[in-house]
């Protein structure tokens, strides 16, 4: 298939090389030069806009707001009929309705679905896809979508992918927080924060995130950035949006919303998400 895809960056880029992989044509977008550049290097040829692009079978969109997803469908509107869209960003249920609407009223047909698993397993090829839309339209994109990772159906209509990763993105957002609060703890206790995570994240007290971020919580705060602050500050607001919405209570996310606030504000939002436990050691 002749694939547009659009947001080539720290995610998009491996999402993009998986699918050129799997034997389809790939045009990149991305409006930052170092991205086109990087992605230029690894042989997918990109522009700075969706207007610049050729002819597309499918459209796979990892752009990282909901302000851009709506800027990027006002776009891309006129030439959007006969096109399969599958929408992968984390944007929330009311920015992928609103999409789906317009695309659709446009002649396209919409795939919601959002993944997980971060850079690692996008280089890999092993993402989860929450996959929700009409059967044909999942079935039609599924060649595409499954260069990238394992595809799970969720659903039929557009939001139920979002509503599953905005569950997703509920509990990584907590569980971040709460290591990087035990480890603080272990530290204030005048214990060695390494090995209480040596000891406790194999019991019943561990976690994945606690396996994956513990560790670099207890480096520097230039540790490599796997996933930044940024991305949780705006993940668990879109979760904040979300229970408002339905009128859900969620206190343990509103802390952990505080503390990626906090985080920002001290100047550490491009850093890596586990510098979070820097909001303890400032206190």
């Amino acid at each position: 298939m002749k694939v547009v895809f659009i947001g080539v960056g720290a995610i998009g880029l491996p999402m993009a090389l998986q699918i050129k992989a799997a034997g389809h044509e790939v045009q990149g977008v991305d409006v930052a030069e170092a991205s086109r550049q990087r992605a230029g290097e690894q042989g997918i040829e990109s522009v700075e806009r969706y207007t610049l692009t050729g002819k597309a079978d499918v459209v796979v969109v990892m752009v990282a707001t909901p302000q851009q997803l709506a800027a990027l469908v006002e776009e891309a509107l006129p030439n959007v009929s006969g096109q399969y869209w599958a929408i992968m960003s984390t944007v929330g249920p009311a920015a992928i309705v609103a999409a789906a609407d317009q695309l659709q009223q446009a002649g396209a047909r919409v795939i919601d679905a959002p993944v997980t698993g971060g850079t690692a397993r996008a280089s890999t090829g092993e993402l989860v896809i929450f996959a929700a839309g009409d059967e044909d339209s999942v079935n039609h994109v599924a060649p595409v979508l499954s260069a990238m990772g394992r595809v799970q159906m969720v659903g039929k209509r557009a939001g139920d992918g979002q509503g599953i990763k905005v569950i997703n993105q509920h509990l990584c957002s907590i569980h971040i927080v709460a290591a990087a609060e035990a480890l603080s703890l272990a530290q204030s206790l005048g214990l060695d924060p390494a090995q209480v995570l040596a000891l406790v994240e194999g019991g019943a007290a561990g976690s994945w995130m606690l396996s994956d971020r513990g560790p670099r919580m207890l480096q520097s705060t230039d540790v490599a950035v796997s996933s930044a602050i940024n991305i949780f500050v705006k993940d668990s607001g879109l979760v904040v949006d979300a229970a408002t919405a339905c009128q859900a209570e969620i206190p343990l996310l509103k802390v952990a919303n505080a503390r990626y606030e906090a985080a920002a504000k001290a100047g550490l939002g491009q850093r890596d998400d586990s510098r979070v436990i820097e909001t303890w050691q400032q206190t």
